[in-house]
Parts: C-alpha cells; structure tokens; sequence
C-alpha cells in the first residue's frame, strides 16, 4: 500500500502574505515542513503543491519534489486532489500535511499514515487532548472534535459539548476536550470525491471544511497524539512556535 504525502502551500494567505517563504531561526517555514515530512518512514514519496513559482523556486532549490497547481483553488484539500490526480493509478492513500506547521513531527504523519492503512474510515485526521486549559477550550481559533469509537461526530469553534447546570470555568473538569490538528489522510478515491462537492450550511456557518464531508455522509477517523503541533497563521505566531519547540 503505497503513501503520498502532500503539503499544499500558497503565497497569497489573507492574514499572512509569503508565509511559507518566511524563515524560522534560519529555515523556511516550507523547508521545516517538507524535511519532517521527508523524515517520515511511511510515505512514499512528499511533493509540495504550490500555485506561486517563487515558491515553486525554492522548493526546488533544496532539491525538493513540488509541483504547480491552479490559483483557483478554494482549499488545501482540492489543491491536494489536484496533484493526486497525477498518481491515482500507483498511490492507495493521500496525506495532506499542512503548509503551515513547520514543527509537525514525523511521528503524527507516521500515526496517521498507519491508522488510514489499517483502518477503513474514508478520511483520517488526528485529535489532542487539550486538558485544564480553558484558554484553549474556549478560544474559537482552536478547533475542537467530539468523536465515539474512533469516528468523527462534529467538529467546531466553539467547546463542544456544552455543559449543562456547570459555570464555564469548570466544563474542563466534566469532560475530555480534544482539539483538532488539521492534517488529513484519505482514501485516493475519496479525495478525489470530495473535491468535486458543493460547499455545505454548516462549513458556511463555522468555516470548516471538514463539516462538507460529514454533511455529505463521508466517515471521518480519529486518532489521538499526545504531541503538540502549532500552526502559523500570524506573523505573531512565529515566536509562540519558536518558544514551543526550538
């Protein structure tokens, strides 16, 4: 059963213009992103998918496998399908390593990797456990998932599920909340599914793109880590990861 990994990376982020050209303690964020994956015992083999050539230059310049893929595109997932597309006869399962988190360690790709080849959910992704820290519980830029027996209920901003009859303070003592760490494995035919589905009422409502597929009957895996990761969505979050990790 053969991995690719996929780690799509655009210029133009709304919040972050370049970002995955910006470096981090010497190193572009997109370089520490392609070298854990590269790290990996699983995948067979790691392409960045870009749509900028700056980046497509760089990617290269460290001898990296990168390919183009269009502007058009509205998320990761389909900029992802774009490239699996070119492997769909030779690959079985796509993992789509975000752009983003310079610091994702090998060893969640590798969990990850492993729970989509002996699993049969149609789409993977992986949940931390968040703990006494209710900044996280409540802060609407951390995702959180509920999930039973390893598959997906729902994931929101918001702290799901809502305790009833306890002040707020002490929901994080009534139950295990779990935040989502935004990398996907699929099933090659799924992916390429997925990408040719509408967006849905409730990605509108909390902008989550995971809610399309599960609104659309797709069956979405858990897998939990004990490993931190941090996506760098501001130019202020490049020290919080720096102080986290290095």
């Amino acid at each position: 059963m053969k991995i690719l990994g996929i780690i799509p990376a655009r210029y133009g982020s709304s919040r972050f213009i370049g970002k995955p050209l910006v470096e981090i303690n010497g190193k572009t964020m997109i370089k520490r992103v392609y070298e854990q994956a590269k790290a990996t015992s699983l995948l067979h083999k790691v392409v960045v998918a870009t749509d900028d050539k700056r980046i497509f230059d760089h990617v290269k310049s460290f001898n990296g496998d990168v390919m183009m893929t269009a502007k058009t595109h509205e998320s990761g997932t389909d900029r992802c399908a774009e490239v699996a597309r070119h492997f769909q006869n030779e690959i079985d399962i796509v993992i789509n390593i975000q752009g983003d988190e310079p610091f994702i360690q090998p060893e969640q790709i590798n969990a990850l990797a492993n729970f989509m080849k002996n699993t049969d959910f149609q789409i993977g992704t992986l949940a931390k456990l968040i703990g006494e820290d209710e900044g996280v519980i409540f802060n609407p830029n951390v995702v959180k998932v509920i999930f039973a027996q390893q598959q997906a209920i729902y994931f929101s901003r918001q702290a799901i599920p809502y305790i009833r009859n306890q002040e707020q303070e002490n929901w994080m003592y009534q139950f295990d909340y779990y935040k989502h760490i935004g990398m996907y494995g699929y099933q090659m035919k799924t992916l390429l599914e997925i990408a040719e589905l509408s967006p849905s009422s409730l990605e509108f409502a909390e902008s989550l793109e995971q809610l399309r597929w599960l609104e659309n009957g797709y069956s979405i895996g858990i897998e939990t880590t004990k490993l931190e990761t941090i996506g760098i969505d501001t130019p202020e979050d490049i020290q919080k990861a720096i102080d986290l990790f290095c």
